[in-house]
Protein backbone atom coordinates (compact mmCIF):
# COMPACT_ATOMS: atom_id res chain seq x y z
CA UNK A 1 0.00 0.00 0.00
CA UNK A 2 1.51 3.38 -0.96
CA UNK A 3 1.50 6.42 1.82
CA UNK A 4 2.31 9.74 1.72
CA UNK A 5 4.63 10.76 4.61
CA UNK A 6 5.35 14.56 5.79
CA UNK A 7 9.09 14.49 6.47
CA UNK A 8 9.65 17.61 8.91
CA UNK A 9 12.71 19.02 8.62
CA UNK A 10 14.02 17.39 5.46
CA UNK A 11 17.28 18.63 5.59
CA UNK A 12 18.47 17.64 8.46
CA UNK A 13 21.30 14.56 8.22
CA UNK A 14 18.67 11.66 9.33
CA UNK A 15 15.96 13.23 6.82
CA UNK A 16 18.23 12.88 4.34
CA UNK A 17 19.44 9.52 4.22
CA UNK A 18 15.32 8.64 5.65
CA UNK A 19 13.64 10.41 2.04
CA UNK A 20 15.01 7.90 -0.63
CA UNK A 21 14.54 4.87 1.61
CA UNK A 22 11.08 6.22 1.88
CA UNK A 23 10.72 7.03 -1.51
CA UNK A 24 12.35 3.32 -2.58
CA UNK A 25 9.24 1.57 -1.29
CA UNK A 26 7.27 3.60 -3.90
CA UNK A 27 5.84 5.58 -0.71
CA UNK A 28 5.54 9.41 -1.45
CA UNK A 29 7.52 12.29 0.41
CA UNK A 30 6.41 15.83 0.89
CA UNK A 31 10.25 17.30 2.24
CA UNK A 32 9.77 20.44 4.28
CA UNK A 33 12.66 22.67 4.73
CA UNK A 34 13.23 25.78 5.80
CA UNK A 35 14.54 27.74 2.92
CA UNK A 36 14.66 27.16 -0.96
CA UNK A 37 18.05 27.11 -1.05
CA UNK A 38 17.85 23.63 0.44
CA UNK A 39 15.58 22.53 -2.05
CA UNK A 40 18.00 21.25 -4.52
CA UNK A 41 19.82 19.51 -2.47
CA UNK A 42 16.66 17.66 -1.53
CA UNK A 43 15.61 17.31 -5.03
CA UNK A 44 18.22 14.83 -5.93
CA UNK A 45 17.17 12.31 -3.32
CA UNK A 46 14.32 11.63 -5.49
CA UNK A 47 15.82 10.58 -8.61
CA UNK A 48 15.47 7.55 -10.15
CA UNK A 49 13.12 6.54 -7.08
CA UNK A 50 9.64 5.12 -7.62
CA UNK A 51 7.70 7.32 -5.30
CA UNK A 52 7.17 10.80 -5.87
CA UNK A 53 9.17 13.83 -3.86
CA UNK A 54 7.69 16.90 -3.61
CA UNK A 55 9.43 19.74 -1.70
CA UNK A 56 7.35 22.22 0.69
CA UNK A 57 9.78 25.42 1.63
CA UNK A 58 7.97 26.38 4.87
CA UNK A 59 10.10 27.52 8.38
CA UNK A 60 9.66 25.09 11.10
CA UNK A 61 10.26 27.87 13.67
CA UNK A 62 7.19 30.20 12.01
CA UNK A 63 4.79 27.46 13.40
CA UNK A 64 3.63 28.60 16.82
CA UNK A 65 0.45 27.11 17.01
CA UNK A 66 -1.38 23.55 16.45
CA UNK A 67 -3.50 25.76 13.87
CA UNK A 68 -0.26 26.92 12.21
CA UNK A 69 0.92 23.08 12.04
CA UNK A 70 -2.61 21.89 11.04
CA UNK A 71 -2.63 24.37 7.70
CA UNK A 72 0.68 22.54 6.33
CA UNK A 73 -0.76 18.84 7.26
CA UNK A 74 -4.16 20.18 5.32
CA UNK A 75 -2.50 21.23 2.81
CA UNK A 76 -0.18 18.02 2.30
CA UNK A 77 -2.71 15.79 3.41
CA UNK A 78 -0.53 12.82 4.45
CA UNK A 79 -1.37 9.92 6.15
CA UNK A 80 2.08 9.55 8.15
CA UNK A 81 4.45 12.09 9.94
CA UNK A 82 7.83 12.24 10.71
CA UNK A 83 9.23 14.79 12.93
CA UNK A 84 13.21 14.48 12.22
CA UNK A 85 13.48 18.91 12.49
CA UNK A 86 15.30 20.69 15.64
CA UNK A 87 16.97 23.53 16.87
CA UNK A 88 20.65 21.72 16.32
CA UNK A 89 21.76 23.84 19.23
CA UNK A 90 21.78 27.19 16.71
CA UNK A 91 19.89 30.26 18.08
CA UNK A 92 20.01 29.38 21.91
CA UNK A 93 17.93 28.73 23.90
CA UNK A 94 14.79 30.12 22.47
CA UNK A 95 15.49 28.54 19.44
CA UNK A 96 15.55 25.41 20.91
CA UNK A 97 12.33 25.87 22.87
CA UNK A 98 10.79 27.49 19.82
CA UNK A 99 11.32 24.02 17.41
CA UNK A 100 11.91 21.37 19.41
CA UNK A 101 9.50 22.34 22.37
CA UNK A 102 7.10 24.46 20.80
CA UNK A 103 6.84 23.88 16.84
CA UNK A 104 7.73 19.86 17.62
CA UNK A 105 3.89 19.93 19.58
CA UNK A 106 2.22 22.02 17.94
CA UNK A 107 2.64 19.45 14.67
CA UNK A 108 2.41 16.81 17.11
CA UNK A 109 -1.15 17.88 18.30
CA UNK A 110 -2.38 18.39 14.61
CA UNK A 111 -1.34 15.10 13.59
CA UNK A 112 -3.25 13.68 16.15
CA UNK A 113 -6.19 15.49 16.21
CA UNK A 114 -6.71 14.70 11.90
CA UNK A 115 -7.91 11.64 11.54
CA UNK A 116 -6.59 11.13 7.99
CA UNK A 117 -3.31 10.69 9.95
CA UNK A 118 -2.40 7.33 11.22
CA UNK A 119 0.94 7.60 12.07
CA UNK A 120 3.64 10.09 13.69
CA UNK A 121 7.11 9.30 14.55
CA UNK A 122 8.98 11.90 16.57
CA UNK A 123 13.11 11.36 16.55
CA UNK A 124 14.28 11.79 20.39
CA UNK A 125 16.88 10.64 22.15
CA UNK A 126 17.43 7.82 24.34
CA UNK A 127 17.90 9.91 27.76
CA UNK A 128 14.70 11.48 27.28
CA UNK A 129 12.47 10.53 30.21
CA UNK A 130 12.35 11.67 33.71
CA UNK A 131 12.35 8.79 36.08
CA UNK A 132 15.21 6.10 36.49
CA UNK A 133 14.00 3.11 34.83
CA UNK A 134 15.05 -0.11 36.83
CA UNK A 135 17.03 -1.63 33.56
CA UNK A 136 19.58 1.67 33.98
CA UNK A 137 22.77 0.54 36.10
CA UNK A 138 24.35 3.75 38.41
CA UNK A 139 26.45 4.72 35.61
CA UNK A 140 23.48 5.21 32.79
CA UNK A 141 21.60 7.39 35.21
CA UNK A 142 24.93 8.88 36.35
CA UNK A 143 25.31 9.60 32.71
CA UNK A 144 21.76 10.81 31.57
CA UNK A 145 21.18 13.83 34.64
CA UNK A 146 25.29 14.92 33.24
CA UNK A 147 23.59 15.22 29.58
CA UNK A 148 20.22 16.46 30.47
CA UNK A 149 20.90 18.41 33.65
CA UNK A 150 25.10 19.95 32.48
CA UNK A 151 24.86 19.72 28.80
CA UNK A 152 22.24 20.08 27.14
CA UNK A 153 19.56 21.12 29.85
CA UNK A 154 17.11 23.05 27.78
CA UNK A 155 17.08 20.17 24.98
CA UNK A 156 16.87 17.66 27.07
CA UNK A 157 13.55 19.81 28.45
CA UNK A 158 11.82 20.72 24.80
CA UNK A 159 12.52 17.29 23.80
CA UNK A 160 10.94 15.56 27.13
CA UNK A 161 8.11 18.36 27.02
CA UNK A 162 7.49 17.11 23.44
CA UNK A 163 7.61 13.36 24.03
CA UNK A 164 5.06 13.28 27.04
CA UNK A 165 2.08 15.14 24.47
CA UNK A 166 3.22 12.73 21.89
CA UNK A 167 2.41 9.77 24.59
CA UNK A 168 -0.23 10.97 26.49
CA UNK A 169 -2.63 12.64 23.20
CA UNK A 170 -1.95 9.78 21.31
CA UNK A 171 -3.00 7.47 24.24
CA UNK A 172 -6.18 8.98 24.01
CA UNK A 173 -6.64 9.28 20.23
CA UNK A 174 -6.06 5.41 20.57
CA UNK A 175 -8.25 4.47 23.68
CA UNK A 176 -11.01 6.64 21.84
CA UNK A 177 -10.05 4.42 18.25
CA UNK A 178 -10.56 1.06 20.73
CA UNK A 179 -14.01 2.23 22.07
CA UNK A 180 -15.06 2.69 19.05
CA UNK A 181 -14.06 -0.58 17.58
CA UNK A 182 -11.85 0.14 15.23
CA UNK A 183 -9.54 -2.60 14.22
CA UNK A 184 -5.93 -2.61 16.07
CA UNK A 185 -4.75 -2.82 12.40
CA UNK A 186 -6.52 0.63 11.51
CA UNK A 187 -5.56 2.66 14.83
CA UNK A 188 -3.40 5.48 14.96
CA UNK A 189 0.57 4.67 16.07
CA UNK A 190 2.54 6.94 17.69
CA UNK A 191 6.05 6.24 17.49
CA UNK A 192 9.02 7.80 19.58
CA UNK A 193 12.35 6.43 18.01
CA UNK A 194 15.20 7.28 20.77
CA UNK A 195 18.78 7.03 19.18
CA UNK A 196 21.96 7.23 21.25
CA UNK A 197 24.38 9.83 20.66
CA UNK A 198 24.86 10.27 16.84
CA UNK A 199 27.45 9.43 14.13
CA UNK A 200 27.86 9.61 10.69
CA UNK A 201 28.99 6.14 10.40
CA UNK A 202 27.54 3.75 7.87
CA UNK A 203 24.01 1.75 8.29
CA UNK A 204 24.49 -1.37 10.27
CA UNK A 205 22.36 -3.52 12.69
CA UNK A 206 20.18 -2.71 15.83
CA UNK A 207 19.75 -3.46 19.35
CA UNK A 208 16.31 -2.03 20.34
CA UNK A 209 14.14 -2.82 23.76
CA UNK A 210 14.87 -1.66 27.12
CA UNK A 211 18.48 0.03 26.73
CA UNK A 212 21.23 1.86 28.86
CA UNK A 213 22.45 5.10 28.02
CA UNK A 214 25.87 6.01 26.40
CA UNK A 215 25.85 3.82 23.17
CA UNK A 216 26.00 5.77 19.85
CA UNK A 217 23.18 4.84 16.96
CA UNK A 218 24.55 6.20 13.37
CA UNK A 219 22.25 8.69 11.52
CA UNK A 220 22.35 6.41 8.82
CA UNK A 221 21.01 3.04 11.20
CA UNK A 222 18.11 5.64 12.66
CA UNK A 223 16.79 5.93 9.53
CA UNK A 224 16.99 2.54 8.58
CA UNK A 225 15.33 2.05 12.45
CA UNK A 226 12.84 4.79 11.29
CA UNK A 227 11.38 2.81 7.86
CA UNK A 228 11.83 -0.15 10.13
CA UNK A 229 9.20 0.93 12.89
CA UNK A 230 6.80 2.34 10.40
CA UNK A 231 6.56 -0.77 8.23
CA UNK A 232 6.05 -2.54 11.53
CA UNK A 233 2.17 -2.87 12.25
CA UNK A 234 1.10 -2.46 15.92
CA UNK A 235 4.66 -0.49 15.97
CA UNK A 236 4.07 2.39 19.05
CA UNK A 237 5.57 3.74 22.01
CA UNK A 238 9.23 4.52 23.05
CA UNK A 239 11.67 2.87 21.00
CA UNK A 240 15.10 2.83 22.19
CA UNK A 241 18.06 2.06 19.44
CA UNK A 242 21.43 1.63 19.41
CA UNK A 243 23.58 0.41 17.05
CA UNK A 244 24.36 -3.87 17.14
CA UNK A 245 24.09 -6.68 15.18
CA UNK A 246 19.88 -7.17 14.51
CA UNK A 247 18.53 -6.87 11.39
CA UNK A 248 16.14 -3.46 12.30
CA UNK A 249 12.93 -4.50 10.38
CA UNK A 250 13.08 -7.83 12.60
CA UNK A 251 14.03 -6.33 15.88
CA UNK A 252 11.62 -3.66 15.70
CA UNK A 253 9.22 -6.67 14.92
CA UNK A 254 9.95 -8.48 17.81
CA UNK A 255 10.32 -5.97 20.39
CA UNK A 256 6.41 -4.59 19.30
CA UNK A 257 5.25 -8.48 19.36
CA UNK A 258 6.95 -9.02 22.87
CA UNK A 259 4.87 -5.25 23.66
CA UNK A 260 7.83 -3.76 24.93
CA UNK A 261 7.77 -0.14 25.47
CA UNK A 262 10.75 2.20 26.79
CA UNK A 263 7.88 4.40 28.59
CA UNK A 264 7.62 2.04 30.90
CA UNK A 265 8.15 2.84 34.61
CA UNK A 266 7.49 6.95 33.52
CA UNK A 267 4.51 8.59 35.78
CA UNK A 268 2.23 7.92 33.60
CA UNK A 269 -0.21 10.57 35.26
CA UNK A 270 2.57 13.47 36.16
CA UNK A 271 3.26 12.93 32.28
CA UNK A 272 -0.81 14.15 32.16
CA UNK A 273 -0.13 16.45 34.73
CA UNK A 274 2.62 18.38 32.87
CA UNK A 275 1.19 18.54 29.35
CA UNK A 276 -2.10 20.12 30.93
CA UNK A 277 0.15 22.74 32.03
CA UNK A 278 1.47 23.45 28.20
Amino acid sequence: MSHHILVIGGHGKVAQILTPLLLSRSWNVTSMIRTSEQAPAIEKLGQGQPGKLSVLVSSVSDVKSEGDAKKIIDQVKPDWVVWSAGAGGKGGAEATYAIDRDAAIAFTKASIHTQSVKKFLTVSYLASRRGRPSWWTDEDWEAAQKVNNEVLPTYYKAKLAADEVLTVLAKERYDDEEKKSIPSSERFSAISLRPGTLTDGEAGGVQVGKLGVGGKTSRATTAHAIVAALETEGARGWIDVLDGNDDAKQAIQKLTADGVDAADEEDVDLMRENVAKL
